[in-house]
């Protein structure tokens, strides 16, 4: 899972709205920090001062989805660099025991909630600032406003699952056999 698969995540996990045509609540009170260390690809142990920090970067990753779904990449960018700001991200190499180097980035200190953050603010920038800018979504399908990044060939996407555009489909079918 790269760090934009990762903020797409944490933003439909931690954010209210629609999903796939029902309401969404997202967790709160005592369940909040299990959800989100099991939405990390690297299952990690999060406390309850690090779950707020995680909700806090959700909420402002959302404004960025949805001012460059809106075509707003100036709003988008603004939002993007206060995160980087507040995170205090900085770019460093590391390798695992058998693995490659990996870019990774870091705040001013190494708790998973800043490490986090840090590095999906910086794949928000990294792609802002070039050609998937305009790939930040959110899906289309009726009562759904989940968050996607389009890494379709031809930049075509709209939904942000199969079960979306399944759904829209067979409501624009079923328009269509109406009398």
């Amino acid at each position: 899972m790269n760090l934009l698969d990762a903020s797409v995540s944490l933003v439909n996990l931690l954010t209210d709205g629609h999903a796939r045509g029902r309401p969404y609540t997202a967790p709160r009170g005592p369940d909040l920090p299990a959800a989100i260390g099991a939405a990390l690809p690297t299952r990690a142990t999060v406390t309850d001062r690090e779950a707020a920090r995680f909700v806090g970067t959700a909420l402002e990753m959302r404004k960025v989805f949805d001012a460059a779904h809106a075509g707003d990449l100036d709003t988008a960018a603004t939002v993007v660099n206060t995160l980087l700001l507040a995170t205090g991200a900085r770019p460093q190499l590391e390798k695992a025991p058998g693995e490659p180097w990996q870019v990774h980035f870091h705040g001013p200190d190494d708790t998973v909630a800043v490490g986090w953050s840090a590095g999906c603010a910086a794949s928000l920038a990294l792609a802002i600032g070039s050609d998937l800018g305009g790939r930040l979504g959110v899906c289309q399908a009726a009562e759904c406003d989940r968050v996607y990044v389009d890494g379709s060939r031809n930049g075509a996407r709209h939904f942000c699952s199969p079960a979306c555009r399944s759904r829209t489909k067979a409501a624009a079918f079923r328009e269509r056999q109406r009398p």
